[in-house]
């Protein structure tokens, strides 16, 4: 099988990135020699290395698609300042795209940007919307939860909130579910404490 063969083979299945392993599959290749016909591909600008193991089919995707090949076979969503900022609750556009997961906590540099990943544990992993361009995005109220769960914890890069402007359409019954998910009392205890501070600025103006 040539270059363009590959090509065409990949770009018929009609998504923006692929893993080598799923590459091999769809070529009929081992993993090594997928690896190689991708690395050719490249080297022709017709497909472009993400992250090891991650090709984008594409040069000009949507950075937020990323995550979920980044961290599998764990599952992952886009949330925190980059969900905050998407639903217009912080101003302040964050240098990386930020990650929940399931999988180990990393800083990963890509080809399109730099991905921070920070787990949560199983039973608060979620609520999250697939928005039309296939995108994972945490809900405003998980992605504000999301940040107070983990300045709870020792992860100290969430310890100072940014400023947060609470929507009208905020669902505070949707962000009660999600708090009374989290196991560990103190944990529970220090959410409850930050959310009611977060959410308080906005009572107040009412």
């Amino acid at each position: 099988m040539n270059a363009s063969q590959a090509y065409a083979r990949l770009q018929g299945l009609g998504v923006p990135v692929i893993a080598t392993s799923d590459a091999a599959q769809v070529l009929g290749q081992s993993v090594d020699a997928a690896n190689k016909t991708l690395k050719r591909l490249a080297c022709s600008s017709l497909v472009t290395p993400a992250a090891r193991g991650v090709w984008a089919l594409s040069g000009t995707i949507d950075p937020f698609l990323l995550p979920g090949y980044l961290t599998a076979p764990l599952p992952s969503y886009v949330s925190l300042q980059t969900a905050l900022h998407h639903h217009g609750m912080i101003e302040q556009i964050p240098a990386v795209t930020y990650v929940v997961t399931l999988a180990r906590a990393r800083r990963l540099r890509t080809a399109f940007g730099t991905f921070s990943m920070h787990r949560v544990s199983p039973e608060f992993f979620g609520g999250f919307e697939v928005l039309e361009s296939g995108v994972m995005m945490a809900s405003p109220e998980k992605a504000l939860l999301d940040v107070l769960y983990l300045s709870a914890t020792r992860n100290r890069m969430f310890a100072r909130l940014p400023e947060i402007e609470i929507p009208a359409t905020f669902d505070r019954k949707t962000a009660e579910k999600w708090m009374a998910r989290i196991t560990s009392p103190q944990l529970a205890r220090l959410v409850r404490y930050r959310y009611a501070a977060a959410t308080r600025a906005r009572r107040d103006r009412a």
